[in-house]
């Protein structure tokens, strides 16, 4: 019990997460200790168990079957019966946990004194009320009896979907019931690999997995369960291939199909995890179908991830470029992916030339991947070609028009000490945008963004008063512009503040507040402070059943 502690928990979950947990103690149900965990209910958004684990190889820990708890995190539900556990009285829980352990030891005690009669008697009783160990049973029993079209039957019943579905369909909350019964499945085959039937577990895992592809279609997986279920199911086919006596041409033959066809993404399988169990004949095969399949469909993705995937454990590079060359993006992206496999294989002046042809080879200057463009920059400034860097940001923020492209330009033009000019030509496109009444992506003229990071404030209130701006320029023309022009600036805030009083919510308080404290400021520079008092007396009137409201400018001095 060392371990648990609200340290801990807040150290495992994070702020976030353990304030979240404080607001779920009284969702926390049915706290049952154990000898070293605890479980328990916590009603959510949907009804989650939960298990904490105290004495666990990593210390404390944890279990939930919510959706950030299926991540692996530490989620609120575990704060909330971690704290709730704490706040147990002193010394009632090494009382529960050893009263947990006698009721364990005592269980048994008394099973291992029933019967033969007695045993098969109470299993049999548990099997007609709970129909899932019936089915798990049933599944043990005809692989101890060598049945595999009974465990095909069996593997079949787990994966269908009909007992779950509504509609033909399972619902989020039923997804979890039906992937811990299609891991079931799973258990099976690798209970066959394990009693020395791979070669039968080899098929069945094969069926199964056409099986889940089916049922996925089918089920709201949102949290992933069947995808750990796929997962598993490759690694116990892969199990069964290590263990059976397979034919490396046929594995080969499959593994190419399974990877080209529409399953693969629910399994992952890769073929390369497979290379001991082909041996060099069983790779061959896979290598060959690999080029035919890929020659016959350049721009397919799986056709094209197979290959690079072989090329790139072969070592060879020059594939590599070929899988990608046969099927380049109109944006530079594919030409930059090439560029960087060369730098890895230390071809630097191959990558090179590469990346410049993705410039060349883009028919909208304005859609090039800007990765590439920075990439080029780099490799022009390591090789101390700045004109050319700087070539390639101007043409790069002539096609874009953007802040950060104007930036990119400003650094590149700095470093090359020729910013002046370059900034004069820039403004001027920037101008004319202007005149159009083209705004950039975030709202209001980028040339008064420019000029704002230029901290040429004039010029920009300049623009902003001619052209119009967005009101998030005009709070950055305020703030900037606050010392040299207050009464301008208190002009912009008291225009801001207006819309914000008709709002609610913190959020809203906040840029209230924060609007008034600026305008507070610009009444100091203007010695006017008594009419903002004034102002604010009359706000605090209207505004005085917002009590966050009221409460956030009493923090302040307002």
């Amino acid at each position: 019990m060392n371990s648990l502690t609200e340290a801990n928990l807040k150290a495992l979950a994070g702020p976030r997460s353990y304030e979240r947990g404080l607001g779920c103690l009284d969702a926390v149900s049915g706290v049952e200790v154990g000898d070293s965990r605890v479980t328990a209910t916590v009603h959510g958004t949907e009804r989650y168990e939960v298990e904490l684990v105290l004495e666990g190889p990593g210390g404390l820990g944890g279990e939930c079957d919510c959706p950030y708890g299926l991540e692996g995190n530490f989620c609120k539900h575990l704060v909330a019966l971690g704290l709730v556990v704490l706040a147990e009285p002193e010394g009632s829980l090494p009382r529960q946990r050893k009263a947990a352990r006698d009721r364990g030891q005592d269980f048994d005690a008394w099973l291992s004194g029933l019967s033969k009669e007695e045993l098969l008697g109470l299993m049999r009783e548990q099997v007609g009320e709970d129909r899932q160990l019936r089915r798990r049973l049933e599944l043990r029993a005809a692989s101890a009896r060598g049945d595999l079209a009974g465990v095909r039957a069996r593997i079949r019943e787990l994966l269908d979907i009909g007992p779950f579905a509504r509609y033909g369909y399972i619902e989020y909350a039923d997804a979890r019931a039906y992937a811990d019964q299609a891991g079931q499945a799973v258990s099976a085959i690798r209970a066959l690999t394990a009693s020395g039937r791979s070669a039968d577990a080899m098929p069945l895992a094969r069926e199964a997995m056409l099986l889940l592809t089916e049922a996925v279609e089918s089920v709201d997986d949102s949290d992933g369960g069947l995808g750990q279920v796929g997962a598993d199911l490759a690694d116990a086919h892969l199990d069964a291939c290590r263990m059976a006596r397979c034919d490396p041409e046929e594995l080969a033959r499959w593994l190419v199909g399974h990877v080209l066809g529409d399953f693969d993404d629910l399994t992952g399988i890769d073929p390369l995890d497979y290379e001991n169990v082909l041996g060099d004949r069983g790779m061959t095969v896979l290598r060959k179908l690999a080029v035919e399949a890929w020659r016959g469909n350049r721009t397919g993705w799986a056709e094209k991830y197979l290959m690079e995937r072989l090329a790139k454990a072969g070592g060879d590079v020059d594939a590599v470029v070929a899988v990608h060359a046969a099927d380049l993006a109109e944006n530079g992206h594919t030409h930059l992916i090439i560029a960087r496999e060369l730098d890895t294989a230390r071809r630097p002046d191959d990558a090179l030339r590469w990346a410049e042809r993705g410039i060349r080879d883009a028919r909208d200057p304005a859609a090039v991947d800007t990765a590439l463009v920075d990439y080029l920059c780099d490799r022009y400034a390591q090789a101390a070609r700045l004109p050319d860097a700087v070539a390639l940001r101007r043409d790069h923020f002539g096609a874009r028009r953007t802040l950060l492209a104007y930036q990119q330009l400003r650094a590149a033009a700095r470093a090359a000490d020729c910013w002046q000019a370059e900034r004069e030509g820039a403004l001027v496109l920037l101008r004319a945008d202007a005149g159009r009444r083209q705004e950039g992506w975030y709202g209001g003229p980028v040339l008064v963004d420019a000029l704002l990071d230029d901290k040429d404030v004039d010029a920009a209130w300049e623009v902003a008063t001619e052209t119009g701006a967005h009101d998030r320029q005009w709070l950055a023309l305020a703030d900037q512009a606050r010392a040299s022009r207050p009464a301008d600036a208190l002009g912009v805030y008291l225009r801001l503040t207006e819309p914000l009083t008709k709002q609610t919510g913190n959020a809203a308080y906040e840029q209230l507040v924060s609007l008034l404290l600026s305008a507070r400021d610009c009444h100091r520079r203007l010695g006017t402070l008594d009419e903002f008092t004034a102002y604010a007396i009359a706000l605090r009137t209207a505004q005085k059943r917002k009590r966050n409201l009221m409460r956030l400018m009493e923090q302040h001095g307002l």
